[in-house]
């Protein structure tokens, strides 16, 4: 069974950061306790960009494709609502799926 990563890229102003970064921290734990994720990283995107934004993204790993289409169906719009109405405007999402392949680590000799 192929493992899918749920990735959601967000913008946001920086005006909100410090408020948004806060409240992400408490939303991913919100998103996990659906039980339809394994676990999240929260990461920062490296780029070159406005110096009125900045950009994160929150990588969930679904245990399977019935999880992810079951958050879709039950779980998604209820916890995208709260965002949307907190931060409006000053924060722009887009969310990619990625399906794992293979799954390479170093070993130690």
């Amino acid at each position: 069974m192929k493992m899918i990563i749920y990735n959601v890229t967000v913008n946001i102003e920086e005006s909100i950061h410090e408020e948004w970064l806060s409240w992400i921290k408490n939303h991913i734990p919100q998103v996990l306790g659906t039980g339809r994720f394994s676990e999240a990283k929260l990461t920062r995107v490296l780029v070159e960009e406005d110096l009125n934004e900045v950009t994160y993204s929150i990588q969930y790993r679904a245990k399977s494709r019935e999880d992810l289409n079951n958050y879709y169906q039950f779980d998604a719009d209820k916890l995208k609502k709260e965002g949307l109405m907190k931060f409006g405007d000053k924060m722009l999402a887009f969310r990619t799926e990625l399906e794992i392949i293979d799954e390479f680590t170093v070993t130690q000799n």
